[in-house]
Order: structure tokens, then C-alpha cells, then sequence
């Protein structure tokens, strides 16, 4: 019986690393980029999720995973003590020898495998150039295109594959939209001094209500997870192949 292929798992890291631009790539203070957990060694089989969690772990284990790719690590502030659920965690990586690796604002932003590249592609567009800048570094991307709001509404929920809420307080027809996944909700001013009639993001506070109609801004809230699975996938099925391994993407949606 032939032996079942494994890769380094410091050779698929090391790769990730550069193609991200992970040690350069400014990030919020709290996350923590690259590879997160070591296991053995050997990578046998890929996992993907939006999210590191306890339900994502063990997916992965079912799924016979070594390796889970993740947009939100498992280290976003302290992690102390290794009591209770962190306890927990840990035995659950141990037992199963998975390793951990995450990519946040380097994969938002990536000009190939990137959640704002992989929306525009669902969407059928080509973005037209960089936008959104987070500490000197471009994030998403901007479209110019001319659909109704009904037709963008319709378009973005069959992209993301559930409900979209629209903040209806800029022109109809959309013709310069902005594009940053994920929870950017509260950086509309971004949008409009970049001239722009319309935002697409995940998720945003309450207050963005009203500041959207002060700035004569449409804005979709298409979903924090929803717009963010398109990275973990593009970048697994990068990864599988370049080093002929097989994936899996396993989904948990938080309904945010």
C-alpha cells in the first residue's frame, strides 16, 4: 500500500509567509499572522474555515486535517490561563496533531486569494484599482460599473449566498462602488472622500445608519463570515496545488 504524500509543514509556512507578505503586512494589535500552532511536522491534508474555534477543530479532526488555514486565529488578545475552555483547545490540537495557520489583513488584502478580490470575481467584476488604505496599506478595492440598487442587491446576495441589508442612502443607479470585507462598517468616510456612491462590507454599528445618509452613501451590509470565506478557500486551493494535497472547507457560519 503506498505511503499517503506529506509536505514540510515549515515548507507550506514558509511559502505563506512570503506570498502573503506576512512579516511586513501591519496588522490590528492583537492578531497574530502566520502559523499559529505547530504539529509534528508533516502536513497530509488541508483544512479551511473563516474561524479558529472549538467547532473548527474538531471539523477539522473529523475531516482528517493536519493543517487549518483561518482568516480570524485562534490569538486575538490574552489567551491565560490554559484552564477551562483554553484547556480544552489545546488538548484538542494536541490529540489530533493539527497545526494552525492564520491570515487576517494579509489575506483581506492579497491582489490574487483575497476575501475583496475573491467578492469582486463572485460579483463578475474587474476592480478597477486599490482602495482603502489601513496603516499605509491598500485593502479592497474599487469598481466603477452602473447597476440598479435592486440589481446589485440581488447580485450580492446570490454571491455571498444569504440576505444582504441595504442602507439606501446614495443614487440609484450604484456606479463607483467600494468593496472591503469583513466588519469596515465604521470607515464609511473612506468611501466618500474617495469619491465613491456606494460600500460593500460585512457588518457595521448602528450609528452607521445615520452617517450614511450624511454622506449620500449606499451602503450593503453583506455579512462579516459571508464575505470573508472567499480568501481561506482561494488560498487552500492555492496551496493544494502547488504541493498536491487535498483540502477541505469546512463551514461554520456565525450568521453575522
Amino acid at each position: 500500500m503506498a505511503k499517503q504524500k506529506w509536505v514540510p509543514l515549515e515548507t507550506i509556512v514558509e511559502y505563506c509567509n512570503r506570498a502573503l507578505g506576512i512579516p511586513d503586512f501591519p496588522d490590528y494589535d492583537g492578531a497574530w499572522n502566520g502559523l499559529q500552532v505547530e504539529n509534528d511536522g508533516r502536513v497530509h491534508r488541508l483544512a479551511a474555515a473563516v474561524d479558529a474555534s472549538a467547532t473548527t477543530l474538531r471539523l477539522a479532526a473529523e475531516a482528517g486535517a493536519d493543517l487549518l488555514l483561518v482568516h480570524h486565529g485562534l490569538f486575538w488578545s490574552l489567551r491565560q490561563p490554559w484552564t477551562g475552555a483554553n484547556r480544552q483547545l489545546w488538548l484538542l490540537l494536541s490529540a489530533h496533531n493539527l497545526a494552525v495557520y492564520s491570515a487576517h489583513l494579509p489575506l483581506d488584502a492579497h491582489p490574487r486569494w483575497g476575501n475583496n478580490r475573491g467578492l469582486c470575481a463572485a460579483l463578475g467584476w474587474r476592480p478597477r484599482r486599490r482602495f482603502f488604505l489601513w496603516k499605509g496599506r491598500p485593502i479592497g478595492w474599487e469598481v466603477h460599473t452602473r447597476l440598479s440598487r435592486a440589481e446589485l442587491h440581488r447580485k450580492l446576495e446570490q454571491a455571498v449566498g444569504g440576505p444582504v441589508r441595504l442602507l439606501a442612502c446614495g443614487p440609484d443607479p450604484c456606479r463607483r462602488i467600494g468593496i472591503v470585507t469583513g466588519g469596515a462598517g465604521s470607515e464609511l468616510r473612506q468611501a466618500a472622500v474617495a469619491g465613491l456612491d456606494t460600500f460593500i462590507t460585512g457588518e457595521g454599528p448602528h450609528w452607521t445608519h445615520a452617517l450614511a445618509e450624511e454622506l449620500g452613501l449606499n451602503v450593503f451590509y453583506a455579512g462579516h463570515y459571508a464575505t470573508e470565506t472567499f480568501g481561506v478557500k482561494a488560498l487552500a486551493a492555492h496551496l493544494s496545488r502547488r504541493f498536491g494535497l487535498s483540502w477541505v472547507f469546512l463551514d461554520h457560519p456565525s450568521g453575522l
